[in-house]
């Protein structure tokens, strides 16, 4: 069995689009095409259903398919083990973060990264929905959030400080809440997902549900929002930092700090040693973002 196959039809499987996962792979779509001709007639079954309009795996294809990853996986694994290209980072890194946090603090980072490693391509993937890392076939996932137990390795990389915010304009006209209870009566501008904000009070924590004025599924359009004087949110400092420093945006509620142990985390699959292009990158980032990150840094003594 072609191990150049079994990999084509992994992509396939997440891009659902056999001339984008050919393109990935640097083979033209009839070649990939053909490539997969010849993995199910080596395996006597049909593992896509082609259409004109989209791709999708047969029961067989889904069936095969942890098979197939499994597979690969332990080829990576041999390769590490005995150290195959082990000191020199080299082919595709995928890679799943937030958008935001990607466009704000990944894509500024990526160039001297990669003159590090000019061997090394990376891929990319922006989404505020938390994509499957073993699914997608991702290297490694940037989260943000509260790590819970999962079948992931994960390095800490950042705290993530989060806070309550508002324009001075909103402020102006509407008033600071005082205390928790007060944002009842103040309009909020959520993130999807992020309606009940936990607070630390002097008696233990202190949950609001806080009204849907506006709700998006975009951290920096949130905070866009927010700086136009939608109304208050919730947000990260690296998020919303250069709106602090500049004064388009303030902090509220700066007695009652969130409860959250919200933090920035590498994430990878628990069964593959760790590959070469993984532990460069998550070394990288963890010296860029080591100690008080960079956005907190420039925020000494403007916030809480």
């Amino acid at each position: 069995m072609n191990i150049e196959h079994l990999k084509l039809f992994v992509r396939i499987a997440s891009t659902a689009n056999i001339s984008l996962a050919g393109r990935e792979l640097n083979i033209s779509p009839a070649v990939a095409s053909a490539h997969i001709g010849k993995l199910e007639d080596t395996l006597g079954v049909r593992l896509i259903h082609r259409t004109t309009r989209k791709v999708s795996l047969t029961d067989e294809g889904n069936l095969f398919l942890p098979h197939a990853q499994e597979v690969l996986d332990s080829i990576e694994t041999a390769q590490a083990a005995v150290g195959c290209g082990a000191q020199t980072p080299q082919g595709t890194l995928r890679v799943t973060e937030p958008a935001s946090f990607g466009r704000m603090h990944l894509v500024p980072a990526i160039n001297e990264f990669l003159k590090q490693y000019p061997k090394l391509n990376i891929d990319f993937r922006f989404s505020d929905s938390i994509l499957d890392v073993v699914e997608g076939g991702f290297d490694v996932a940037i989260r943000d959030a509260e790590l819970k137990d999962s079948n992931l390795h994960a390095k800490k990389l950042a705290d993530d400080k989060r806070i309550i915010v508002a324009s001075k304009s909103y402020i102006e006209e509407n008033g600071a809440p005082q205390t928790p209870a007060d944002l009842k009566n103040h309009k909020i501008v959520n993130l999807n997902g992020l309606e009940v904000w936990d607070f630390k009070g002097s008696h233990g924590t202190i949950s609001i549900k806080t009204p849907n004025h506006l709700r998006m599924d975009n951290g920096e359009a949130v905070r866009d929002a927010c700086i136009q004087g939608c109304g208050l949110t919730l947000t990260a400092t690296w998020c919303s930092y250069p709106y602090l420093e500049n004064g388009e945006l303030v902090q509220v509620l700066h007695d009652y700090p969130l409860a959250t142990d919200c933090a920035l985390w590498a994430v990878y699959p628990t069964n593959r040693l760790l590959a070469p292009k993984v532990r460069a990158f998550i070394d990288y980032l963890a010296e860029r973002f080591s100690g008080t990150p960079y956005w907190d840094e420039k925020l000494s003594g403007i916030v809480a």
